[in-house]
C-alpha cells in the first residue's frame, strides 16, 4: 500500500500512509487510537475505498471494492469481536459457506475430516463436532484461523485478537501464527501489548495522525523507540521539556483517602491495579490504548463485576454492584465515548445536564423548574459552556461544550470523588485548556479526581501523581519531579524496575530523530 489517502467528510484519515508486508512475516502495524490504522485495513479489505493512493497485492495492482472480494482475492481479517456461529460446530464454522459436497448433499465426513486435519496441523486435538459457542476464546480464535487458512488465504489480517485472552491462551495463539508465517502466508498483527509485539512478529510500522511515521524490524527499535515513536515525540523533547511546576499544590496537605483500589482484577485487561486518590488532588491513570485504564476505572464505578481485589471509599471497605451504588456513596464517572455512553443528541442541553441529579429536583413528582434553571444556568456560567440558551438541542453544540455539559451533569449530583475518563477526546486545543483548568479548579476545591488521558502531555500537566498501567498492571507510580512524560514513557516501555533507558540516553544522545517527526 503505497501513498493512501482518505478523508471523511473533509477531515483527513489517511494521508498519504504506507505499508509494505511480505510473504512469510508476521507484520506488527500499531499506533494510537485515531492513528489510522483500522482505516488502512478497511481499504486494504474493501470495507472502505481509498481516495488516492496505489494497492498491491500478490505481485499486481487490486482495488477490492467489497470484504467479500478481498476474501475472494486471498485477504482473510480476525476482528477482535470473532465473527462465528456460536451455534454450529467447529467444522461447520470453518467451512461455512463452502461445504464440501458430494451428489448434491453437503458431505459431512469430508467436512470433519478436512476440520480435524487442519486443527491438528496447529496442533490443537479437538473435537470438531463440538458447538463454537462450547470453546473458549483462545479455541475461537483457532477455528477462525483454521477458516482463513481453509480458504486459501495468503494473507491474515489479526485485529487486536489477542485482547480478550490470557498469557497461556495467547502462547498457544502465537504457536499458530508462527506456523502461518512459516507456511509463506503473511500476517499483519495490531496489538498494543508491546511485548507481544517482540514475542511474534518480525517487522512493525508506526502510524501517526494518519501518516506512516516508522517502518523498520522488530529487533531495530526498543520498547521505548516504539512508544515515543507511537506519541509522537521525540526523547530529547520529553528530556528537556518537563512537567509544569507543580509546587504550590504539592505544598498544600492532601486529605484523606477517597478511594483505595487494591490488587483489582477482571480478567482478561485488568489483572493487578492498585490505586489511591486523596481529597485534593488528580491522580492519572497512564498507558498505552489497551493498558486497560478504563477497564479498571469501570470496575471502581461498578460499571463492571471485581473478580479479584477490593475497594474502600473513605476508609470503609465496598462491594458496588452497579453505578448506581457508586452514585449513591458520592463517585461520579465522565465516560470516554460521549455521543454512546455520554449525551442523548435529541434532548436539550437542561435535560441532559440534570439526569443524574433530577430526583433531587422533583417536588410532589414534578420537576420543580426554577431550581433546575437556576442549576442548569449557574453551571453554564462557571464552566463557561457556549450555546444560544438551555433549550439547545445538545447535538448542536461543539464537542468541547458538549463536554463540559456531561461534566456539569454530573457535578450537579455534588460528588467527592470524580472519575474522567479521556475527558479531552475528540475537542480542540483550547477546549482542552479550558477542561484541564476546571480540572485543577475542583482539585484545589478538595475534590478527588481520578483520570485517564492518552496525551501524556496533558496528563502530566493535570495529575499530581500518576500510576503508569501496562497490559493490565499499574507497574509504577510516579509524582512530584518524577512526574514527566519522560518517566511515564520509560514505566510504559520497561516496567518497574525496569532499565531507566531514558535516564542512560539523556547522558549520550541529545534526540533520537522520529521519521516523520519534522514532515
Amino acid at each position: 500500500m503505497q501513498d493512501i489517502n482518505k478523508s471523511f467528510g473533509g477531515v483527513a484519515a489517511l494521508r498519504n500512509a504506507s505499508l509494505t508486508v511480505a510473504a512469510g512475516e508476521v507484520h506488527a502495524l500499531i499506533g494510537q487510537n485515531g492513528a489510522g490504522k483500522s482505516t488502512m485495513i478497511k481499504i486494504l479489505t474493501g470495507a472502505y475505498r481509498r481516495d488516492a493512493g496505489q494497492i498491491r497485492f500478490g505481485g499486481r495492482e487490486v482495488d477490492f471494492a467489497s470484504p467479500q472480494a478481498a476474501r475472494d482475492g486471498g485477504i482473510s481479517t480476525i476482528y477482535q469481536e470473532i465473527n462465528l456461529v456460536p451455534l454450529r460446530s467447529i467444522a461447520e464454522n470453518i467451512f461455512l459457506g463452502r461445504e464440501p459436497r458430494r451428489f448434491g448433499l453437503i458431505d459431512w465426513r469430508s467436512i470433519h475430516a478436512q476440520a480435524d486435519a487442519l486443527l491438528t496441523s496447529f496442533g490443537l486435538s479437538i473435537d470438531v463436532r463440538k458447538p463454537v459457542a462450547q470453546c473458549s476464546t483462545a479455541i475461537q480464535q483457532m477455528v477462525a484461523l483454521a477458516r482463513a487458512v481453509s480458504a486459501d488465504a495468503r494473507m491474515v489480517i489479526m485485529d487486536e485478537s489477542t485482547s480478550s485472552l490470557d498469557e497461556r491462551e495467547v502462547e498457544l495463539l502465537f504457536t499458530v501464527v508462527r506456523r502461518l508465517r512459516d507456511d509463506g502466508r503473511a500476517v499483519i498483527f495490531v496489538s498494543h501489548r508491546l511485548d507481544e509485539l517482540y514475542a511474534v512478529c518480525d517487522r512493525v510500522t508506526v502510524m501517526r495522525d494518519g501518516q506512516t511515521v516508522a517502518a523498520a524490524a522488530m529487533h531495530e527499535m526498543d520498547k521505548l523507540q516504539l512508544v515515543t515513536t507511537m506519541l509522537g515525540r521525540t526523547l530529547a523533547a520529553v528530556i528537556e521539556h518537563p512537567a509544569a511546576a507543580r509546587a504550590e499544590h504539592d505544598a498544600r496537605a492532601r486529605g484523606e483517602v477517597r478511594l483505595d483500589a487494591q490488587r483489582l482484577q477482571a480478567a482478561p485487561r485488568v489483572n493487578d491495579v492498585t490505586v489511591q486518590v486523596r481529597a485534593g488532588e488528580a491522580v492519572g491513570l497512564a498507558g498505552l490504548l489497551g493498558a486497560g485504564r478504563t477497564e479498571a476505572m469501570r470496575l471502581m464505578f461498578g460499571a463492571d463485576p471485581l473478580a479479584g481485589g477490593s475497594l474502600a471509599l473513605n476508609g470503609a471497605p465496598v462491594a458496588l454492584k452497579s453505578p448506581r451504588d457508586a452514585i449513591r456513596r458520592g463517585m461520579a464517572m465522565l465516560t470516554e465515548d460521549r455521543k454512546a455512553e455520554g449525551i442523548v443528541p435529541e434532548l436539550s442541553v437542561r435535560e441532559n445536564m440534570t439526569l443524574v441529579c433530577l430526583p433531587t429536583l422533583v417536588k410532589h413528582g414534578v420537576v420543580d423548574r426554577a431550581r433546575q434553571k437556576a442549576l442548569v444556568d449557574r453551571f453554564i456560567v462557571s464552566l463557561g459552556i457556549k450555546l444560544r440558551d438551555a433549550e439547545q438541542p445538545i447535538r448542536e453544540l461543539s464537542g468541547g461544550n458538549q463536554q463540559k455539559v456531561l461534566l456539569a451533569r454530573w457535578l450537579a449530583a455534588s460528588p467527592t470523588l470524580l472519575l474522567l475518563d479521556e475527558p479531552t477526546r475528540g475537542i480542540d486545543v483550547g477546549a482542552k485548556a479550558e477542561i484541564a483548568k476546571i480540572i485543577r479548579e475542583l482539585r484545589n476545591a478538595g475534590m478527588a479526581v481520578l483520570l485517564t488521558a492518552s496525551e501524556l502531555e496533558e496528563l502530566v500537566a493535570v495529575a499530581d501523581r500518576a500510576i503508569v498501567m501496562r497490559d493490565g498492571r499499574s507497574v509504577a507510580e510516579l509524582e512530584g519531579e518524577k512526574l514527566t512524560e519522560a518517566s511515564i514513557m520509560d514505566a510504559i516501555a520497561f516496567g518497574a524496575g525496569g532499565p531507566s533507558a531514558l535516564a542512560q540516553a539523556a547522558q549520550t544522545v541529545t534526540e533520537i530523530d522520529i521519521p516523520g517527526e519534522h514532515s
